[in-house]
Order: structure tokens, then C-alpha cells, then sequence
């Protein structure tokens, strides 16, 4: 009697629902949209792009049990677990073809009835063409019991030839094939070898597995490679990506306050031109580089975007205003999570494409949908190992990585491992080739949860400071961050000279006007400075100052288009005898008043280049900030971070409900039930039970429907139950019951 075979959907059947539940996590793909009963689970896990994509998560062993699953047939027939293990060799200890197995049965690639272990159909379309290295089976000499005498009495050069094929590949080609006198020609007529065309041969899998040994799958690297590690202080680490972290914020700031005021175009082709690539990475005062790394990040963000004009620039987005205004521990955040699902690749920035043309910043040319998933896989690499742990060599990572997962990477896998420390570094989620708890608490934490984010990233800054030292030259030194409010009032009464662990602010005539513009008084100032200075204000600096205010706002400016008011009647007279005042066509109306029809910002800016300094006042005479506040756009909704979020446990769980339903359905409709009574009794029964019931019926409007239900209620000529696939609530009149079937439970 022959033995049964066992379909994979109902290998399935006999799983149970935490099983079930298993597979549609291990394989997500599965579960959308939702199968409507196991059948479909199963014709969705056999096809060939699902099977890819599984496979795209195996490891290198896994991957070999897979190959010699193929080897030994088993998508048509069983395959023996002996059978695998000797065609694995003394590699693979029994452990390792164990934890394969169980990998790939939790996966659905692989299941067992009588005959053996079976492999879907797909697996034979993912493995290379010659799985194992190993050519097609033949008939023949190469399958009788005769081969090994054939292979011990070949001749010396018949058995070269058949040596420089068994390494692998089987395929080989030779233009003596078709000479009978030659040792390609002789091994043809013994059927040790197989004719493809005039000039190609094939080396049988019988006799490469026979010449091959103990090894017929050839060596297999069994155990991950060791990675070589080194040893720093947590808190050396941590507190290097805080510094980090801050140069992120801070170089992200400028580029919002650069674009705002001085926006590059798009190219016509899109992205950013190397020239406009080039003056941003001077203004952020860093390299091209880590400037393409940044604007991709403002970009995912949504902190720029591109403007709605004919002509579109790259602008800061009304988004960057909100984002600005949040604390450094939440910009971060944000910052750092649109890094990690970043779906472009910025290290490809500088390189050319296949057609030879620069790949630009910003440009759809970066665009890799893999990209966030290879990212956070090298950072999780690392993340696993202990806190301030490590790796010497971004290169042993990288062969680890492709042991875990052979297929995943392509040709950029060693590049991706490089440019994920790299960027990460720049971010602060990597310092000193180690993880920083930031970088954890990141990579572990959902989306939503930014509270553990912020906590982390906060433990490693250092505690804001309210004072900076105040210097002879005209700096203020702040030996590190400053409180938010304090940082925006120097930033700006002056200019930031230098930063990093300590930032130089440089007070010139020029920025101190900017604040007297913005509303600040003298007053203001000198008691800022004298408040939140460990040092006495320098005399150079309140000079300065004072002066700066002493003619700042004695001419006032209005709109009317706008007005010019001064309480110095010769100067208002000086104003409009001098030659470069004459554009802004201003008009006396009254001995310290005269108008103009020009715009107050222009007229303004008129009479500063000829060496006065006016204010900008409102209607009631305060002083007005007319300074440029920036140009914005809309938000849109973030590219390159369109993200799936991995299902809930209830989720699946409904799922598998509905998958287990839909079988029951699927088994009534052919009368699989065991009964098909009608009866108030079988009703009252199955509700005593808990046991569900398959319901046809017909509704008020005489269409035919059906229904699977739990029964909790039974009586006054109504059932009612919940509907095992949407689990709500649902009563039907019994004298609208047309069928009704007790189902296994």
C-alpha cells in the first residue's frame, strides 16, 4: 500500500491557530488582504513572489536545507530527513538541520506526510539554477549501481575533465565535445556526462555526488562568522552621539533658516544641483556628504518640500515652524526616526547612474524601497551586541550579515553596511562604531512611543546652562547647550562664530541692530547680558551696544505706502539731500515728517546703506520687526517613509478566526457537516455545547444568505449568536432558517 500524501493546505488545517498566527507574522505578505479560508493561504504561500520574499529571510544553512530539498526532489515526492543530512554532509550537525527545519516549516515552505519532508512548488524557481552546484539527474550508467567501478577505472585525463566539473558549475564547454577519441568524448558514450548542444556538456547529479564524497553539496558554512569587537565606556559613546545629536539639530536649523531665505531650485529633472549642494554643505559648515544626509532627513520629515510655482524651489515647509519650536530631545526624535524608514539610499548622492548622469540630492534616483529595511538590520546587528560594545571592522559586520541573510543586499550589501555607521553616526544613533542608548531606545520603540526616545536621548545631554562667558573680544563663550529661550535672544544679538562641545557667539554692529529691530531695547540687552554672564560685561561690548542704540530708531519709518518720522528736523533735512536716499522718493509733510511711496522694508534698506539707521515702527509707535522671517510652503505628506506597521497579536488572531471560518463555510456548503437538522432542539443543543452552527436563510427581501454563529439564545422564535468571522452580534428569525448544519468545533 502506497503512502498518503499530504497537501500543504492540509498541513495547515492541522496547525493550531498560534501556529497560524506564526506564519502570517513570519510572512506578512500572506495576510493582505486577509485569505478567506486556508485554501487561499495555501495558493498564496506556494507563489513564487512569496516564496522570494521568505526566502530573502533565510540564513546560510537554511538556505542549503532548501537546496537539498531540491536536490532530492522533495517538490515532487517525500524527501528522508537521512537522506537530507547525507546530502548536507558532516557540515551541518543534526542541531542546525533541526532549527532549519522548524524554520522552514513555521514558514510554510516546507511540511511532511508518509512519504517524507515536501517542499512547495516555488522553492525550485528561487534556488540558483544549479542547486548545490550540482547538474540534473540522469538515467542511464550515472544511476546504476555500477557507477562507482565506472568512476574507479576512468582514465587520468577522462577523470580531470570530470574533476574540473564537480566543483561546480556542471556546465561546461569543450569544442572536442563531439570527437569519440577525445576524454569529453568518451565520458559522452560511458553516459558520465550529459550533451546540452555541439559544445556544451553537463556533468550528471549522481556522479558529482559521487565524486564529491562526504561533501555532495559541497562545504557549507555552518557557524556565523566571529566578529572581532572592542570594548568602550557606555557613557564615552553615549555621550558622543549626544554631541552629535546636536550638531544634527543645529546644522538642520541653519539649513531651514538658509533655505527659507535663499531657497535652491529644482532641477528640471529633480533633486538638487551639485552647485546649490555644494553652498549649503559651506553654510552648514560641513562636508557634501553629511549635507545630502541631512536634507534627505529634512525632506522625510516633511521640514522641506518643494513649492507650487512654475518654477519650484526647495523650501522649509510650514512644518519646520512647529518643528522648531519643540524641545531639542523631540527634534531629534523626529529627526532620527525619519532616518531609520528612510527609503532612499543618500550615499549613492555624487555617483552616476546607469545612463552615466550625476545622481543628485534629492532626487527620485536614490529612491530604494529595501533601503530602511537593510538600514535598521545593520544597526539591530550591532544594537544586539552589549552596550559600548564595538566592531573594529565595518566589513566583518558586513560578512556576518551576509551569512544571516545571503540573498538580502545585492551588490551595495558591503556599501549599506558602510553607510549605515556612517550615517548614523552623523544622526547620533551610532558613536565610535557602537550603538548609543539613544540609538536602543530608537530602534526598539514603535512610531508613537516617543516618550522612551526623548527620556534616553535626554539622560545623555548635558543640563542645559543659563550662562555664557562674555570675552574682551566680542565673544560669549557658552561651555555648553544653552536653554532654549537664552540660545534663540544670542542667536539673535549675535552671530554664532564656531560650534561643538562649546559654542563662540560673536556680537558685531550688524547683529546687535538685528535685535534692536526685532524690538529689543537697550535696556533689554544689557540686562540680558548682565543677568547671564559669569564674567562682568567687557566695556568694548557695552560701547557697542550703547552706541548701536544711540542712533538705532532716531528716524522712524511707517506705511503709508510708508512714512519717515525723525525728532531732528536737520536730520530728516540730511536724509533728503542725500543722493542715495533719492529712490525711495520721499516727501516732506511736516518739518520731522516726510512720506514715500515705496515699501517701508525697501526704504529702510535705502537709507541703512547710506550709513543711517532707522527702525521700522507700528501704529502705535513700537518698535516693528521687519526682518526676513523666511519663505515657506505646504506640508506634504513625507516621501520615502511610507511604512507598514507589522500586525497586532489581535489582529492576527482575527485573521486566523476568519481563515478557520471560512473552511467551516467552505466544508458546510458541501455538506460536510455532520447534521443538517433544522429543529429548535439541535439549536438549544449547540447552544448548550458552545459549539457553532452553519445557518442558510432567507432575509425579508427573499435573498438566500448564510452564517456562521456561536448560539447564545434560543427561544421566542429568534437564535442568536456571534458571527464567528466579524465576531458581532447578529439574531435571525427561526422561521427564516432554511438549512442549518452543527459544525466540528
Amino acid at each position: 500500500m502506497e503512502p498518503m500524501t499530504t497537501s500543504l493546505v492540509d498541513a495547515l488545517r492541522a496547525q493550531d491557530d498560534a501556529s497560524l498566527a506564526a506564519l502570517l507574522r513570519l510572512r506578512p505578505d500572506l495576510a493582505v488582504p486577509p485569505p478567506a479560508d486556508l485554501t487561499v493561504l495555501a495558493t498564496r504561500a506556494g507563489i513564487r513572489a512569496s516564496v522570494h520574499r521568505a526566502c530573502d529571510e533565510l540564513d546560510t544553512v537554511t538556505l542549503a536545507v532548501v537546496e537539498a530539498l531540491v536536490v532530492a526532489d522533495a517538490d515532487h515526492t517525500g524527501a528522508e530527513r537521512d537522506g537530507l543530512a547525507a546530502l548536507l554532509g558532516p557540515d551541518v550537525p543534526a542541531e542546525a538541520l533541526d532549527r532549519a527545519l522548524v524554520a522552514l516549516r513555521e514558514r510554510a515552505l516546507v511540511w511532511e506526510d508518509e512519504q517524507g519532508l515536501r517542499v512547495v512548488h516555488a522553492v525550485r524557481d528561487i534556488v540558483p539554477t544549479h542547486p548545490g552546484n550540482l547538474g540534473r539527474r540522469a538515467g542511464g550508467p550515472a544511476a546504476s549501481s555500477e557507477l562507482p567501478a565506472m568512476l574507479a577505472a576512468l582514465e587520468p585525463d577522462e577523470r580531470r575533465v570530470l574533476d574540473a566539473l564537480v566543483a561546480g558549475p556542471p556546465i561546461g564547454r569543450s569544442r572536442s565535445a563531439g570527437a569519440p577519441e577525445t576524454p569529453v568524448g568518451r565520458l559522452l558514450a560511458k553516459g558520465l556526462l550529459i550533451r546540452v548542444d555541439s559544445d556544451t556538456v553537463e556533468l550528471p547529479q549522481q556522479v558529482g555526488i559521487a565524486l564529491r564524497g562526504e561533501r555532495p553539496m559541497g562545504r557549507i558554512v555552518a557557524l556565523p562568522p566571529a566578529l572581532d569587537t572592542r570594548e568602550r565606556p557606555p557613557g564615552q559613546v553615549d555621550g558622543t552621539a549626544g554631541g552629535a545629536a546636536m550638531e544634527l539639530l543645529r546644522r538642520t536649523e541653519r539649513l531651514v533658516e538658509l533655505w527659507g531665505t535663499a531657497p535652491p531650485a529644482v532641477l528640471r529633472s529633480g533633486g538638487l544641483s551639485v552647485r546649490d549642494l555644494r553652498r549649503t554643505a559651506r553654510e552648514l559648515d560641513t562636508d557634501e556628504t553629511a549635507t545630502a544626509l541631512i536634507v534627505e532627513i529634512a525632506l522625510a520629515a516633511d521640514l522641506i518640500g518643494e513649492s507650487d510655482s512654475p518654477n519650484p524651489d526647495w523650501l522649509p515647509t510650514t512644518t519646520a515652524d512647529i518643528w522648531l519650536a519643540g524641545s531639542p530631545e523631540h527634534r531629534w526624535t523626529a529627526l532620527a526616526r525619519a532616518w531609520l524608514d528612510l527609503q532612499r539610499l543618500p550615499g549613492l548622492v555624487g555617483r552616476r547612474d546607469d545612463q552615466d548622469r550625476p545622481i543628485n540630492a534629492l532626487s527620485e534616483t536614490l529612491r530604494r524601497p529595501l533601503a530602511a529595511r537593510d538600514r535598521r538590520r545593520v544597526l539591530e546587528a550591532l544594537a544586539a551586541l552589549p552596550p559600548g560594545t564595538s566592531v573594529t571592522s565595518p566589513a566583518a559586520l558586513g560578512e556576518l550579515l551576509a551569512w544571516r541573510a545571503p540573498r538580502r543586499g545585492g551588490r551595495l550589501r558591503d556599501e549599506l553596511v558602510e553607510w549605515a555607521l556612517s550615517e548614523g553616526t552623523v544622526v547620533g544613533v551610532v558613536a565610535l562604531e557602537a550603538v548609543s542608548e539613544p540609538g536602543r531606545v530608537v530602534l526598539a520603540t514603535a512610531p508613537g512611543d516617543n516618550a522612551p526616545v526623548v527620556a534616553a536621548l535626554r539622560a545623555v545631554l548635558p543640563e542645559p546652562g543659563e550662562t555664557v562667558f562674555l570675552q574682551a573680544d566680542l565673544t560669549a563663550v557658552a561651555p555648553g547647550p544653552l536653554v532654549a529661550w537664552l540660545a534663540r535672544e544670542l542667536r539673535l544679538m549675535a552671530d554664532v562664530e564656531s560650534a561643538g562641545g562649546a559654542t563662540v557667539y560673536r556680537f558685531t554692529e550688524t547683529s546687535v541692530r538685528r535685535a534692536l529691530d526685532a524690538g529689543r531695547s537697550v535696556t533689554d540687552l544689557r540686562d540680558l547680558l548682565e543677568r547671564h554672564s559669569s564674567t562682568p560685561v567687557p566695556q568694548a561690548l557695552t560701547y557697542l551696544v550703547d552706541d548701536v542704540g544711540r542712533r538705532h530708531g532716531r528716524l522712524r519709518g511707517g506705511v503709508a505706502a510708508s512714512f519717515l518720522r525723525a525728532d531732528d528736523e536737520v536730520l530728516l533735512s540730511e536724509v533728503l539731500a542725500h543722493p542715495d536716499v533719492v529712490p525711495a522718493e520721499l516727501r516732506r509733510i511736516a518739518p520731522t515728517v516726510a512720506v514715500s511711496p515705496v515699501a517701508l522694508a525697501e526704504v529702510l534698506d535705502l537709507l541703512r546703506a547710506a550709513g543711517f539707521s532707522p527702525a521700522a515702527e507700528d501704529a502705535a509707535g513700537s518698535v516693528l520687526d521687519l526682518g526676513p522671517r523666511g519663505r515657506r510652503t505646504d506640508p506634504r505628506q513625507p516621501r520615502g517613509r511610507i511604512t507598514t506597521p507589522e500586525p497586532s497579536a489581535e489582529r492576527l488572531d482575527a485573521i486566523v478566526a476568519k481563515m478557520r471560518a471560512g473552511d467551516v463555510l467552505a466544508a458546510a456548503r458541501t455538506g460536510a457537516g455532520p447534521t443538517t437538522t433544522r429543529t429548535l432542539a439541535t439549536l438549544q443543543e449547540a447552544a448548550r455545547e458552545q459549539r457553532r452552527v452553519w445557518i442558510g436563510y432567507v432575509d425579508r427581501h427573499g435573498v438566500q444568505g448564510e452564517r456562521v454563529l456561536a448560539p447564545t439564545l434560543v427561544g421566542g422564535g429568534v437564535v442568536e449568536g456571534r458571527d464567528a468571522v466579524d465576531g458581532e452580534l447578529h439574531r435571525l428569525p427561526l422561521h427564516r432558517i432554511t438549512r442549518i448544519a452543527v459544525l466540528e468545533s
